[in-house]
């Protein structure tokens, strides 16, 4: 398997809807062209950002869809089929390949409290139903499983697992990692700290503000590879204080209105997310004209 190709900075894929809110494929396909033109190397789809919880199924199936046919083998693609239903994983995980796509990825089944032969049995089901790699979601804010590198090294004795993205600002964890004799793929998951996750040897980003803002995490890629670690900063503060904004007015709604002002049309986010608010909505109009 050619690694390299999973190296870079991904963008978590937002999900934009109809009026009549249903998937929107046009959307989609301009997210994904904007992207690609700014030098992202490809997608997470379906994941958090996507709002990925809140789709059914079918839902999510058809996303993968619109998603694999607009970047039409351009970038990489990682599609993610987490849920709390193990069937519903591997259902999705089938389609996944079956569209063309290049890796899959889960977060861990929430709610309940599995132990760990729980979760491990629900990874390895999924895994094993597919001939694409799997790259496993370490989230402990949202799922309550705390996946380290104990764990890692035991899950990662199948051979379908190939990397870790870690949505955690634990970077030590991030470069225990790194240390497995697998040599795991790790993707730095919180837009906030990629250049500190660089630094602890993680392979690239999965980040949501990437949707309208790729560039910056292209250059910071590039520059902290080159060894311009005080210009990669400099990005990074620069990001920073844009995420500041987000976190303020709701991140996903945020980077929706910032979407919309920019001439794609998102429709929002799924219930129980909140609508944007007036003061939300004016500092989109403010933050694209700088951008």
């Amino acid at each position: 398997m050619d690694k390299a190709k999973f190296k870079g900075v991904f963008s978590a894929l937002l999900t934009p809807y109809t009026t009549d809110d249903k998937i929107n494929g046009k959307s989609v396909k301009q997210i994904i062209d904007f992207n690609l033109a700014k030098g992202i190397n490809g997608f997470y789809v379906g994941g958090s950002t996507g709002e990925g919880m809140l789709l059914t199924v079918e839902e999510r199936k058809q996303l993968f869809k619109y998603a694999a046919e607009s970047n039409a083998g351009r970038g990489t693609m990682i599609a993610h089929v987490g849920t709390i239903n193990t069937n519903h994983a591997i259902d999705m995980a089938k389609y996944a390949q079956d569209m063309g796509y290049d890796a899959i990825s889960a977060v861990a089944p929430f709610y309940y409290g599995f132990s760990y032969e729980a979760i491990k049995g629900y990874y390895n089901d999924i895994a094993n139903s597919v001939d694409i790699p799997m790259i496993m979601y370490n989230f402990p804010n949202a799922n309550g499983f705390q996946f380290n590198k104990e764990r890692a090294e035991d899950m990662f004795k199948n051979k379908k697992f190939i990397g870790i993205k870690h949505t955690t600002s634990d970077l030590f964890a991030l470069q225990q990692f790194k240390t497995m004799e697998c040599d795991p793929l790790v993707y730095n998951g919180f837009d906030e700290i990629l250049v500190a996750g660089l630094s602890m040897g993680a392979d690239g980003g999965i980040g949501s503000t990437y949707n309208f803002m790729p560039q910056k995490y292209v250059d910071m890629y590039r520059l902290f590879n080159e060894g311009d670690i005080k210009q990669a900063q400099k990005i990074q503060y620069e990001a920073n204080e844009i995420i500041t904004m987000l976190i303020k007015y709701g991140v996903f709604a945020t980077e929706k209105g910032i979407l919309e002002e920019m001439g794609i049309e998102m429709g929002g986010c799924r219930k129980p997310f909140t609508e944007l608010s007036a003061e939300g909505k004016a500092y989109c109009k403010q933050l694209v004209k700088k951008l």
